[in-house]
C-alpha cells in the first residue's frame, strides 16, 4: 500500500512501521541495507538531513521502492535506434 511521505519525520515512522512488521530490529535492517546502526536511528528519529542514496538502500532492503507522484512526466530520451 503506498504511503504519502510528506516529511523527513513521515518518512522516518513509515520505515520503522515496516521495519516491525518484517520483525527487523534496527541492526538486521542496518545490515541488510549496508548501513551503520546510527543511520537507522537518526532515519527513524526523522533527522532531515540523512543522505538520499542511503535512505533509498533502508527502502529496498524493506522491499519497498520510490514513486513520485504529481511531477509532470517530460520526454524520456531513448539512445539512437533504440525502441521507445
Amino acid at each position: 500500500m503506498p504511503v504519502s511521505i510528506q516529511d523527513a519525520a513521515a518518512l522516518g515512522k513509515a520505515v520503522r512501521a515496516a521495519r516491525k512488521a518484517l520483525g527487523l530490529t534496527q541492526p538486521q535492517l542496518a545490515l541488510a541495507a549496508g548501513v551503520g546502526v546510527r543511520f537507522i536511528v537518526e532515519l527513524e528519529a526523522g533527522k532531515p538531513s540523512v543522505r538520499f542514496e542511503t535512505m533509498l538502500r533502508v527502502v529496498q532492503a524493506l522491499g519497498g521502492g520510490l514513486i513520485i507522484d504529481g511531477l509532470p512526466a517530460g520526454e524520456a530520451k531513448t539512445e539512437p535506434g533504440a525502441q521507445p
